[in-house]
């Protein structure tokens, strides 16, 4: 029976040679789904024949560029996992930037998600904010079962999930309205990976065109379901700052960046 070490030789390898961009960190996570405890002090240690043909099929996914969160079942966001399939959006390190800028703000009672996809947005803010109920919206059914998945494990009972294409079924007031949406231009299309090319909804990842449809249509019509003092948070491309900022005026816009000094985020204020 092979050790672990041999394992990981081969499927690292195996992964540099399809062109995977962290080949020992995607083998590393794959194989610790099927053994129990930390492979650092375990890498003379045999597995079964059970657990080498499990891996090699995980390996073998990987290899034809299927993302590891779809191969796993889940993605890591804030520190909570949150299941992920082929009808959403992986949540991205990119986006904790929009739960940053909205816990930097006064606590809210009712937040909306519009594009919810798998939830991950909502689902943070409802654990971070345990007084606040939510409504998670999309146009999406497959994408609002996913969604609800998450949402009853991180914040069961405080939620509801409509399917809407933007505010069309929203009714009421809310203190925080937050929005990843699609915003990737058709140009740029042509050079994602294709682990999102491939495996990811592309209505949730670009309009088409310039990339700023989703902000035209929102910026109509926001104000009419901000609560008073009410705060909108809406993602953005890296390269989309003044643009999309330009849309929503003459309202308050702030710019916030990510980690990488990226421009991630507007705040809108009516």
């Amino acid at each position: 029976m092979p050790d672990i070490a041999t394992l990981l030789r081969s499927a690292v390898e195996r992964l540099r040679h399809a062109g995977i961009d962290d080949p020992a960190g995607d083998a590393r996570r794959l194989l610790s789904r099927h053994v129990a405890g930390s492979l650092a002090g375990m890498m003379r240690d045999e597995v079964s024949t059970t657990v080498a043909e499990q891996f090699d099929r995980d390996i073998s996914r990987r290899e034809a560029r299927e993302p590891v969160s779809h191969i796993l079942g889940y993605r890591e966001f804030w520190g909570r996992k949150f299941v992920v399939t082929s009808d959403v959006l992986d949540p991205r390190p990119d986006t904790e930037t929009l739960i940053e800028v909205a816990l930097q703000g006064a606590r809210p009672r009712r937040i909306l998600d519009l594009g919810t996809g798998s939830g991950a947005i909502l689902a943070t803010l409802l654990a971070e904010f345990p007084e606040a109920t939510g409504t998670a919206t999309d146009i999406s059914s497959a994408a609002l079962d996913v969604a609800r998945r998450n949402l009853t494990v991180h914040a069961p009972g405080r939620w509801e999930a409509v399917r809407s294409d933007w505010f069309a079924q929203v009714s009421g007031l809310f203190d925080l309205i937050v929005c990843n949406p699609p915003y990737i231009t058709a140009a740029a299309m042509a050079d994602l990976a294709p682990e999102v090319v491939e495996h990811e909804p592309h209505v949730a990842l670009t309009p088409g065109g310039d990339g700023l449809d989703a902000y035209r249509a929102l910026a109509r019509t926001y104000r009419d379901y901000l609560a008073e003092g009410g705060v909108a948070l809406f993602e953005i491309g890296f390269d989309q700052g003044e643009s999309a900022a330009e849309l929503f005026s003459p309202a308050r816009v702030d710019l916030f960046r990510d980690l990488n000094g990226k421009a991630r985020v507007l705040r809108v204020r009516p």
